[in-house]
């Protein structure tokens, strides 16, 4: 970030910055929700927001703590509507749970596979004027939905935002794999950033609490009815592709709001111990380049080929690596190179 100019403020629209600008807040501890009175959800009037749960074969102990979770905000039930939206599973999702604790809970299947068309089920069939996105791994802090619900009424130039992902592992992680933790949404932070920059990572949201405000969601969901948008970012069954969420959110900053990160919105992620494993950190590396590559170039920016020295240099840096980072790293280089072969194909198409 040393070319970027850095700034703290607490409220600076980003319409208002340049487009190398990111704002910092050393606050970000004291984002609070606004009183609750006026929220609760009159009759014919949209909810404050809508919690959204896209899920494909949840374990159940997982899922049993993601709605306890949600039981337990304390925000309202009355002011805010619960979603869940059943991407195939194998055993119907309505068959297994009790959401006879909220006043008005939905349960929607999705027969076409994929977090995607998931995601854009649940926006169409949502009313919430801000749209939380829950995954059946995460159990929220019980203030998530008020903190949530204060961001958008406090920081109006802010169109899509998440906050921190702590960590809960089933079984003692290898050290080794540490230094993958963020590929597998852990993230934690001490003060607020936001910018209007969509594919910068010091600013962009996660997927895991995502949420954005309904604007936004309509905009990311006009572009793939209207045929803008054809691909899935987003994991289809056993594929580990990544990035839908980063589109999502980067749709804040195409309507001329911002994305950030809350210091004070906290959730915990549940990592069973088969997502440590060499094979699937090198599986999910090569998902998550492959797919960014791609978004990438939707958004305007084509990957450049390696240049022959540095190739020179990936490889002479593979020697010196143990075996585990090497097969990551070779993985990372392999969804970069398959990105630059369905670019030049989508291109030769044109």
């Amino acid at each position: 970030m040393s070319e970027l100019q850095i700034a703290t403020a607490l409220r600076i629209p980003p319409r208002a910055l340049s487009r190398s600008t990111v704002v910092t807040s050393n606050r970000g501890a004291s984002t609070h929700a606004l009183p609750t009175s006026d929220r609760g959800t009159s009759p014919g009037k949209p909810p404050a927001l809508s919690a959204i749960i896209c899920s494909h074969n949840p374990r159940p102990d997982y899922f049993r703590q993601c709605l306890g979770a949600l039981k337990d905000q304390t925000f309202p039930r009355d002011g805010w509507e619960l979603v869940v939206v059943d991407n195939r599973s194998d055993e119907p999702v309505a068959a297994r749970v009790d959401l006879s604790w909220h006043p008005a809970p939905r349960i929607i299947r999705e027969e076409k596979l994929g977090l995607t068309p998931a995601r854009l089920c649940g926006i169409r069939e949502s009313r919430g004027e801000m749209l939380v996105f829950v995954d059946d791994d995460n159990v929220l802090d019980p203030n998530f939905l008020e903190i949530a619900l204060g961001v958008a009424e406090q920081k109006h130039f802010l169109g899509a935002w998440s906050g921190q992902c702590r960590p809960e592992f089933e079984e003692p992680p290898p050290p080794w794999t540490r230094r993958y933790w963020g590929n597998l949404v852990v993230r934690e932070f001490d003060n607020d950033v936001w910018s209007n920059l969509p594919r910068l990572s010091d600013t962009m949201p996660c997927g895991a609490g995502l949420c954005v405000r309904r604007e936004v969601a309509l905009h990311y969901l006009s572009l793939y009815e209207s045929g803008k948008r054809s691909f899935q970012f987003d994991r289809t069954g056993d594929s580990l592709l990544s990035g839908g969420d980063n589109d999502l959110a980067g749709c804040a900053c195409d309507i001329g709001l911002g994305v950030g990160l809350i210091a004070s919105l906290k959730l915990t992620h549940l990592i069973p111990p088969e997502r440590l494993t060499e094979d699937y950190l090198a599986r999910l590396s090569e998902g998550i380049h492959y797919s960014g590559a791609l978004l990438d170039y939707f958004r305007g920016s084509i990957p450049r080929k390696p240049s022959f020295g540095r190739k020179i240099l990936f490889w002479t840096r593979l020697l010196s690596l143990k075996s585990q980072h090497a097969r990551i790293a070779r993985a990372v280089e392999r969804g970069n190179s398959r990105a630059r072969k369905t670019i030049a194909a989508r291109n030769a198409e044109i």
